[in-house]
């Protein structure tokens, strides 16, 4: 489970989630670019919360470099790639932690609030992701963890936004997880909980991100991370963790019914519980490379 010596990228890394993610890569050797734009949860404003970890970092007698780009901007996502390869000369660890909110109902969301949303966690991890594939491909080694949550996976009220793009990490990881399965490159996701500036701010919430109940600490969901980015990770897998509790979820199904070339609405509704009935259903086994759906 070793990443020592490793080049890591944590995303979104100046508090919450990256921050344990970054302190608990870099005890275990880890080299780590910080990566946080220092704004409000909104997206908006900056900061420098991404050097105070690096200073954690260092004090505890790791190795670190502060970026404060936005992942959400091409250009911003190229430089934090470009920082570990100018101060380390490679990428083997890339965890997309980066997010904000814009949490309303459908209904009630402005188009402007899906969009920025849905640039920084999903165009955001593919703007990154992008710029260290080539790097981890040529050398036959990589480790990439997406941030997804149980509001994309099984849904959440007024976070329509929020969960199409958690979801759209989990068909993000399926794909780079075949394409990246012969040059050693490994894709899985994480769908984490804990108390967090971010989770404090969802309405009803009572977490509170500066004394957080222990079972709610965002450092009890970093193992995971640490697992999913060491040489014995996984290939394709969603783990959740919150807690001190880890699990996986997947995808599955039936074996539903085979009307062929004479199929009809009449009969497709006459055999309709047949279709719906999960209680036979089974992990679908991946499709090979370039075959049809």
């Amino acid at each position: 489970m070793s990443v020592d010596g490793r080049v890591a990228i944590v995303t979104g890394a100046g508090g919450g989630l990256g921050r344990t993610h970054a302190l608990l890569l870099a005890e275990h050797g880890a080299k780590v670019v910080v990566n946080d734009l220092g704004g409000g949860l909104d997206g908006t404003g900056k900061g420098d919360s991404a050097d105070a970890v690096v200073e954690e970092i260092r004090g505890a007698g790791g190795v670190a470099i502060a970026n404060k780009a936005s992942v959400a901007d091409r250009e911003g996502a190229k430089s934090i790639v470009e920082a570990a390869v100018k101060e380390w000369g490679t990428v083997d660890i890339v965890v997309n932690n980066a997010g904000i909110l814009r949490d309303k109902s459908f209904k009630n969301m402005t188009l402007d609030e899906w969009d920025l949303v849905i640039d920084v966690h999903l165009n955001g991890t593919a703007y990154v992701t992008w710029h260290a594939w080539p790097i981890m491909y040529e050398k036959n080694y990589g480790r990439v963890v997406f941030t997804s949550s149980t509001s994309g996976i099984f849904g959440s009220f007024g976070q329509s936004n929020y969960g199409a793009a958690k979801m759209g990490m989990l068909g993000f990881m399926n794909n780079l997880a075949r394409e990246g399965a012969s040059h050693n490159i490994h894709t899985n996701c994480l769908a984490p909980g804990a108390a967090t500036r971010m989770t404090a701010s969802v309405p009803g919430s009572k977490a509170d991100p500066d004394n957080p109940a222990p079972e709610r600490h965002p450092g009890l969901v970093s193992p995971a991370v640490v697992f999913l980015c060491s040489e014995d990770a996984p290939n394709g897998r969603t783990i959740h963790a919150s807690g001190g509790n880890f699990s996986s979820s997947s995808i599955f199904i039936n074996e539903g019914v085979r009307l062929g070339v004479d199929a009809s609405y009449e009969e497709l509704q006459s055999r309709a519980e047949t279709v719906l009935d999960l209680s036979k259903a089974k992990p679908r086994a991946p499709r090979r490379p370039n075959s049809p759906p």
